[in-house]
């Protein structure tokens, strides 16, 4: 049998029939390294072929979420000084993924607090995904000048109607009943229940020990506003999305479009333009195979590195994006997120057993 061995940054421990993966970055939102996600792939695999392991659990340590992302503030300084690890970062993390959503056994995600970007990735791909009234899901990378990837696209193309363009775009995040609208969630515990919870996964089978502490969510509210966000995100362009939104005469909607324009312009066609090519493919790997594309093109644009210099780096809130303006972002600048990396593709649909 092999034996999972942890980092600092993530903990890993068997108690009666379950093996836990806390992800141990407190004072970064648990935000995901490498290192990280290679350690959660190796307990995966110990855990996997050991018969006293039953169900996984990934948490996240702290008071304020499950995981906030990747390590933004690496790929920053990667993406400027034109090198490859956040290449290779994205390989393994959504190799991890697509692994995640196949595992073998019961892999239940306690989806506390902030659950962003990366989190995603490591959370809603799994078979047991719990949300509490704390939680704040959410893909909010068009807002640092990049794409949602993780299988975020793959997740949110499949939401009812345009729910998912809607948040992919304005990168907005939903609470409890809203990640269960969308797909992204299976069941609301409330988090002061979340160490009984722990406590029966260790003696319990997943779906028992969830169904003792689940509850109905509060109302959410994209129930309410699926009619204008159904109407105005069906459009084929972004530009006329935008229109259609301010046109609406509601208020929701015209502070979505104001917040799309705060957007990279680059960012918001790439986006579009991926959850629609995804909404066409038919497994995860194929949608991962197709983000990997995404975000290697994303790191030779100006947007990603000022994106995030203006949300973390200096915080200044004020990023200035390359274009400036959607209509000047053109049909080639988008066609070039599509192209294969020159480290060569991703390749897990490939790698799929035939039918």
């Amino acid at each position: 049998m092999i034996v999972p061995t942890g980092t600092p940054d993530v903990l890993l421990r068997t108690e009666g029939r379950a093996g836990f993966i806390t992800l141990n970055r407190p004072r970064a939102i648990n935000a995901l390294t490498h290192a990280m996600v290679l350690a959660v792939d190796h307990a995966l695999t110990a855990w996997e072929h050991d018969p006293a392991v039953s169900t996984v659990v990934i948490e996240g340590a702290g008071e304020r979420g499950l995981c906030a992302g990747g390590d933004i503030r690496a790929i920053h300084d990667d993406a400027r000084a034109g090198g490859s690890a956040s290449e290779a970062f994205w390989r393994d993390e959504y190799r991890l993924n697509a692994r995640i959503a196949r595992y073998s056994k019961p892999y239940v995600a306690l989806m506390d607090g902030i659950v962003m970007g990366g989190g995603v990735g490591v959370s809603a791909h799994g078979s047991v995904r719990v949300v509490t009234e704390r939680s704040r899901v959410a893909m909010p990378e068009t807002g640092i000048g990049f794409v949602p990837d993780v299988g975020g696209t793959y997740l949110l193309g499949r939401a009812p109607g345009e729910l998912g363009t809607h948040l992919a775009l304005t990168g907005g995040h939903v609470g409890a009943a809203d990640a269960l609208l969308t797909g992204l969630a299976d069941h609301v515990v409330p988090s002061a229940a979340l160490p009984a919870l722990v406590r029966d996964l260790t003696r319990l089978s997943a779906d028992e020990a969830v169904a003792r502490h689940a509850v109905a969510p509060a109302p959410g509210v994209l129930a309410e506003q699926r009619e204008w966000i159904d109407a105005c995100y069906r459009a084929e362009t972004v530009e006329t999305i935008v229109e259609r939104l301010f046109d609406t005469g509601v208020p929701a909607a015209k502070e979505a479009a104001t917040t799309l324009l705060a957007k990279s312009p680059t960012a918001l066609k790439a986006t579009l333009a991926t959850l629609r090519r995804s909404r066409a493919l038919t497994s995860l790997e194929e949608v991962l195979d197709l983000e990997f594309r995404v975000s290697c093109a994303a790191m030779t644009t100006p947007d990603l590195v000022e994106g995030i210099r203006a949300q973390v780096v200096d915080k200044d809130r004020d990023p200035h994006w390359t274009p400036p303006t959607l209509p000047e972002v053109s049909d080639e600048d988008v066609a070039r997120f599509f192209t294969p990396p020159p480290g060569g593709d991703l390749g897990l649909a490939s790698a799929l057993p035939s039918a």
